[in-house]
């Protein structure tokens, strides 16, 4: 029997990356899994893969959020399990952010979660109860220069995580994760930069980057009987990178070096 059987789960940002392979892990250890994704496309083949449910989704719009998590349940006769993992990020100087697109970061990092826990809840509740997961990121406990509507999104999600937790016990268990630098689509750009995978690896006491795989490991342990008494926590997965920083420290300046045409520098 594996730790998730009978489980029924609603993953956003599931189309690839941490998402899908949390989806791929929940249903091998036997979750019904509907992956939400603003890549229709995409959830329709992360789903197909484990013979779950697939939905279109834009986390920034409530509406959208709230009908997929209804129909999910309907499907699935219930919910157990919501993974809010959607998120992405630009890089820029405080002032250099146009208040359109700290509206932007803030609403799919930070609101989404909000959007997905409010829809997730009554119907977890009504299942009995259950577990929520919230992607945050160490950019959220250890900002670096560039990322502050991120990094805020991020810092907000692990304050609603926990106050979440609070409201929700014993119904509910509410935990955080938060990756380093994991290798996905949103952290394939960084790799092109000469140098800077190297870079990475040698901050990170592990000396490796992480993979997709070891963020769903510890979501499916945090939603399975095993962390029975775990509720308000963010779990930092970075193989130790941010005991030396945080993961794209020294970024901005380096692009605004190579921007100018000098020679590149991170700090």
């Amino acid at each position: 029997m594996g730790l998730l059987e009978g489980q029924r789960a609603f993953i956003t940002g599931g189309a690839s990356g941490i998402g899908r392979a949390t989806a791929r892990m929940m249903a091998a250890e036997g979750a019904r899994v509907a992956v939400a994704d603003i890549n229709g496309d995409g959830a329709k083949e992360a789903a197909a893969e484990i013979g779950g449910l697939a939905f279109e989704v834009d986390v920034t719009d409530p509406e959208m959020v709230q009908a997929a998590v209804r129909d999910a349940a309907h499907a699935f006769g219930g919910l157990t399990i919501a993974f809010n993992n959607a998120g992405a990020g630009l890089l820029a100087n405080v002032h250099e952010y146009s208040a359109e697109q700290w509206d932007q970061v803030v609403r799919l990092n930070l609101t989404g979660v909000f959007s997905g826990t409010k829809a997730a809840v009554p119907v977890i509740l009504e299942s009995g109860g259950g577990s929520i997961v919230n992607t945050a990121s160490i950019s959220g406990v250890r900002p670096s220069a560039g990322e502050a509507p991120y990094a805020a999104a991020k810092a907000g999600v692990i304050a609603l995580t926990q106050s979440a937790a609070l409201e929700y016990a014993p119904a509910i268990r509410v935990n955080a994760v938060s990756p380093g630098w994991i290798l996905t689509g949103l952290t394939a750009p960084w790799k092109e930069i000469p140098g800077e995978e190297a870079r990475a690896v040698e901050r990170t006491p592990m000396k490796r980057l992480g993979e997709p795989e070891d963020i769903a490991k510890v979501v499916v342990f945090l939603c399975s009987d095993l962390a029975g008494f775990v509720t308000g926590q963010n779990i930092v997965i970075d193989g130790g990178m941010i005991l030396h920083g945080a993961g794209v420290d020294g970024m901005l300046a380096y692009l605004q070096s190579a921007m100018r045409g000098d020679p590149p520098q991170y700090y």
